[in-house]
């Protein structure tokens, strides 16, 4: 094969790579697999999980949707096919449902995934590039790919059969994802660390509540007022009335009011429109607000008005939530 000396010739190569593919994705996208829904379906009467299976470059793409299952709400496992017939067959369980990989559809170690599935009436999803092949004829739900050239150069490398196949997978995760409501708080659940965690992170999970809270009343001096921001570390007061939240007292409100301050009681200087936030927030929110208002803190009240936490801006910073 000639070699590839020039940047030209580089992009026009990845071009072409990148064409083939895309028109790939395109037919699939024209023709989804007959069988789709019923295999979605199926999977969501199962009351196991999707165990995933495949070889080589096969199984490599069916771990990733097997962890792209899992984390949006369908119990999966990955299985490695040629650990199958070596005791892994027991992580099988008669109320799942396994989902087959092989774009010749004749891969030779799935064999005992399929004998083992027929034997326990286990439902297959077959995802393949060849109809007539013994995964195919042997699966309850066949997921055909439609027939696209490798953008290998030598045409043998999986690479549009893997595409494809991913793809579909991610197809099927969403479509389940969909249909069980999968919420931003189930996905906040299943995903709690790293940057992703921090960003689906809610108020209350960084709010500081019971007697971390700087409260005060309307009539309190601003000598009581300023012991409360001082001690509670936040820079700013509530004021509550009935338990009510009626106004904020800010570090910045203090100098603003400088000249009259020590004659002053919190009611006089308080900011009576003050920003909130829900505990149910996310924590993004939070950092926009504040970052928006240019403050630092926020008091979180909850249906009733009634300050039941505060957030500080540092709290969501050292999260990870930006």
């Amino acid at each position: 094969m000639q070699s590839i000396c020039h940047s030209s010739a580089i992009i026009d190569e990845a071009r072409r790579v990148l064409e083939i593919e895309a028109r790939a994705l395109k037919n699939l996208c024209d023709a989804v697999p007959q069988g789709f829904a019923d295999a979605v379906k199926a999977v969501l009467q199962a009351k196991g999980r999707v165990i995933v299976a495949g070889l080589g470059k096969s199984g490599h793409i069916g771990r990733k949707i097997a962890a792209t299952l899992a984390s949006t709400g369908t119990p999966a496992s990955f299985v490695q096919a040629a650990e199958a017939s070596h005791g892994d067959l027991g992580m099988i369980t008669k109320e799942d449902i396994c989902l087959l990989i092989s774009n010749s559809g004749e891969t030779a170690e799935l064999g005992p995934i399929l004998d083992y599935t027929v034997r326990f009436q286990i439902p297959v999803i077959a995802i393949s590039s060849r109809e007539d092949s013994t995964l195919m004829r042997a699966a309850t739900y066949g997921l055909l790919l439609p027939s696209s050239p490798e953008a290998c150069p030598i045409g043998l490398a999986p690479t549009t059969s893997t595409t494809l196949t991913l793809a579909l997978g991610d197809a099927l995760a969403m479509c389940l994802m969909a249909e069980r409501g999968f919420a931003t708080e189930d996905f906040g659940r299943l995903h709690p660390g790293g940057r992703l965690g921090a960003q689906l992170m809610r108020v209350d999970g960084l709010m500081h509540t019971g007697s971390a809270l700087p409260l005060v009343t309307p009539k309190t001096p601003i000598t009581e007022v300023l012991v409360q921001m001082s001690s509670k570390g936040f820079g700013l007061v509530g004021l509550v009335e009935n338990n009510h939240l009626i106004g904020v007292i800010s570090d910045g409100d203090l100098r603003r009011n400088m000249a009259d301050l020590m004659d002053a009681t919190a009611e006089d200087i308080a900011n009576v429109s003050p920003v909130t936030i829900a505990p149910d927030a996310p924590a993004a929110n939070a950092v926009r607000t504040m970052n928006s208002h240019q403050i630092t803190g926020l008091f979180v009240i909850d249906g009733d008005n009634v300050p039941i936490g505060i957030v500080h801006l540092h709290d969501c910073l050292r999260a990870g939530v930006a």
